[in-house]
């Protein structure tokens, strides 16, 4: 496991990477290339994804066992998608990031996606899909501390997650569409999506509610047994 020594380029690459180059990489994977490249354009994502997740640690060993976990946080979530109707990826997401830190949930939400769609399909769609639960799991991480002390903030924090994945996957309707964006069609698709955005973001409440706190204690066991 490699290791980013300097201080003042992880805090760069922590910015950089999911705010920068994988919102860049999306858009121009839907509006400039060519499709038949999308699953290109979804693999640099995942390299931005790993580079961005080993500027969250400091030292090889540590990095090391978190990847373990990371990776097995990922195998569920990817497993919890062939749920019908109301899948866990989110609550996934959300729970690794909490415990982990937010580059571990930027890596769960990003990889659940790709690794999934080798079944679902791959597309254009998978770049924006892995930046939405990537983003998700980042913010997740920042706000770690107020997220375990409070189920109704991390109730919440599921619910607009839900609207925040669906208007992440929204640009990438109107851009698919119109090859550009254009913000009254925007608008139409989030009036379009409304319903399945409200069904999501229940749903990431319902899972977050019962998944949680057994997660979390076990997360917790295993960070300090193994000083991750």
């Amino acid at each position: 496991m490699l290791t980013i020594k300097s201080k003042a380029v992880r805090n760069v690459l922590r910015v950089l990477i999911p705010f920068v180059l994988i919102p860049t990489a999306a858009v121009l994977g839907t509006a400039v290339f060519d499709q038949k490249k999308h699953l290109f354009v979804s693999l640099f994502v995942a390299v931005l994804a790993v580079i961005l997740f080993i500027a969250g640690f400091e030292k090889k060993i540590t990095g090391t066992r978190r990847m373990v976990i990371v990776a097995v946080m990922i195998a569920l979530s990817v497993a919890g998608r062939f749920i019908p109707f109301f899948k866990p990826v989110t609550a996934i997401t959300v729970i690794a990031a909490m415990y982990l830190g937010g580059e571990a949930g930027f890596m769960v939400g990003a990889f659940s996606a790709l690794l999934s769609n080798f079944y679902f399909g791959q597309g254009p769609w998978t770049p924006f899909q892995m930046l939405a639960w990537g983003l998700i799991g980042l913010f997740a991480g920042l706000l770690s501390r107020p997220l375990q002390k409070s189920r109704a903030a991390l109730l919440i924090y599921g619910a607009l997650s839900g609207a925040l994945f669906s208007l992440v996957m929204d640009l990438w309707t109107v851009i698919g569409a119109n090859e550009g964006f254009d913000s009254s069609l925007y608008l139409a698709a989030m009036g379009t999506a409304l319903t399945h955005t409200v069904l999501y973001s229940v749903s990431n409440v319902i899972f977050l509610y019962l998944l949680a706190k057994p997660f979390g204690d076990k997360l917790n066991r295993v960070r300090i047994k193994y000083g991750i």
